[in-house]
């Protein structure tokens, strides 16, 4: 089979591998399609882990092959494959918390296309390991696109966010960043009631924030953003601001802009020793908070799926260009270099 390997550092070649081979408790998926993430380009970028790897982790496809024990799966059945499963153990000290991200066995990688599980959706091939199947794969529905089913591990993670924010109904909620990520979170903010402030540096993204629910959509370049939300409050300040963009800079602006007690998300924030400077005295006095969500919760799960599933999450509007696998530098370049009319990449094997 063709695979994307990553050799190193901006070094990602399309190479001939072995089909791979399950165990009587895994199953074999051809891929489909698969979406390019941002933290693989992180890791492809900035050489964080070991090659080589196979990475793509917004992975649907065909099951192609089923082990011996594995009960509910047939050849042919189309799935979502999700990548991170928790251990859901009563004796996991993360999981009773609710803290899934950081269980041990959620840290494990249980989708492989070769070489140590990092996803391997860009790939013809995904062997999926025996804990994902068992809690890692979503039936997609006849009616619903291999193309709409992958963006249901990233809604996942943003509606994460979402609750760990807190939206309430009549909030305004700044979304920095128009790209996937933030037209996803716009989308779940205006759905929860939320008067929702997109900003991006791209009008296609910003027409395409205000087709998905945004109240009002600029750009920070050119427009007074904090001006319009003091009119968007009376003068209050953001409830909350989410930053769905991978730069700190923001940051200090975004604290600046919220209302007293209201809150920063940071999401995009996904490379250890990203270090930035905070007013603690916003954060005590004020009561400003600064809050984090990272990866995916998977008692979301089922109501993220039905939110794509049903349409009530728009998710085609989003996808700007499909590469085929052996364009994946293509696919690469331009998703970690974005221009005004691109927005989700798609690699289809």
């Amino acid at each position: 089979m063709r695979a994307a390997v990553y050799r190193g550092p901006n070094d990602v070649r399309v190479e001939t591998l072995p089909v791979p081979e399950i165990g009587p408790r895994e199953v074999l998926a051809r891929v489909a399609c698969c979406g390019v993430c941002g933290t693989d380009l992180k890791k492809i970028h900035h050489g964080l882990v070991a090659p080589p790897r196979v990475f793509g982790h917004e992975t649907t496809g065909t099951i192609a092959a089923v082990g011996a024990e594995v009960a509910g799966w047939r050849d042919g059945d189309r799935v979502i494959v999700n990548h991170h499963v928790p251990c859901q153990s009563p004796d996991c000290y993360y999981c009773l918390r609710g803290a899934f991200a950081q269980c041990p066995t959620y840290k494990r990688t249980g989708a492989t296309a070769g070489f140590e599980p990092s996803g391997g959706g860009f790939a013809e091939y995904v062997r999926v390991l025996e804990w994902c199947v068992q809690g890692g794969l979503t039936r997609i529905p006849d009616d619903v696109s291999f193309e709409e089913a992958s963006f249901v591990e990233p809604l996942n993670t943003c509606l994460k966010g979402v609750r760990t924010a807190g939206i309430r109904p009549g909030d305004t909620v700044w979304v920095i960043g128009q790209g996937p990520i933030g037209l996803l979170f716009t989308q779940l903010a205006a759905l929860a009631g939320a008067c929702v402030v997109a900003t991006d540096r791209y009008a296609h993204r910003l027409a395409l924030a205000r087709d998905l629910g945004a109240t009002i959509a600029l750009n920070p370049d050119t427009e007074g953003v904090g001006k319009a939300i003091q009119a968007l409050t009376e003068g209050r300040g953001a409830d909350l601001a989410i930053v769905a963009v991978p730069n700190t800079a923001v940051v200090a602006p975004a604290f600046a802009a919220l209302r007293p007690a209201g809150k920063v998300l940071l999401f995009a924030q996904t490379r250890q020793n990203d270090l930035m400077e905070i007013d603690a005295g916003a954060v005590c006095m004020q009561e400003k908070a600064l809050l984090g969500a990272y990866s995916s919760d998977i008692t979301l799960q089922d109501e993220t799926a039905d939110l794509i599933f049903t349409r009530r999450v728009r998710v085609t509007p989003l996808i700007s260009h499909r590469f085929a696998l052996e364009d994946i530098a293509s696919a690469l370049e331009l998703a970690a270099q974005p221009r005004d009319n691109s927005c989700k990449i798609l690699v289809t094997p």
